[in-house]
């Protein structure tokens, strides 16, 4: 089952390289990792999109808990949350392609950000569902090039991950 683990984690140098060290050692995945600076410019706020059992999770977490540069873990998938993800997709557009590109960018509310004479770049957000989807309804030979940040989650109403 897929899980969207969220660490908040102290902004110093080789804290993110401990978090994947830990993934890489225990033979777990990351599928997507975003991380950045939070509001307070101390902290890192890092989303981990990974899968496993419940327990394997449960692992994860606890030793996620015992790095020292980490603050606070918690699994969004255990409650309500939100999640998006952002990409960038770089298309031919020539000719009769261009209309048909439009087209299909408006269907799955993309904007189109950059034109060219040959090309279309189309940025679209929304959960990894709707990135694939978009992707699969494209002709293969016209993606020239993608770009995609991985899962970014918060939790919905109240739940908030601070200090």
């Amino acid at each position: 089952m897929k899980h969207v683990i969220s660490v908040l984690l102290e902004n110093e140098p080789g804290a993110l390289s401990r978090v994947v060290g830990l993934f890489s050692a225990r033979g777990y995945n990351i599928e997507t990792l975003t991380v950045a600076p939070t509001e307070d410019a101390t902290l890192s706020r890092m989303t981990i999109v990974t899968t496993g059992s419940d327990e394997v999770i449960e692992q994860i977490t606890k030793h996620l808990n015992r790095l020292v540069d980490v603050v606070k873990v918690v699994d969004l998938t255990e409650g309500p949350h939100i999640e998006r993800e952002l990409m960038l997709v770089k298309v031919r557009a020539v000719g009769k392609e261009r209309d048909e590109m439009k087209r299909m960018a408006e269907i799955f509310r993309g904007r189109i950000i950059d034109v060219t004479d040959k090309t279309y770049t189309v940025e679209l957000t929304g959960v990894q569902e709707k990135i694939q989807a978009f992707l699969e309804a494209l002709d293969r030979s016209a993606i020239l090039e993608t770009v995609r940040t991985g899962v970014s989650g918060i939790g919905r109403g109240e739940r908030v991950l601070k200090l």
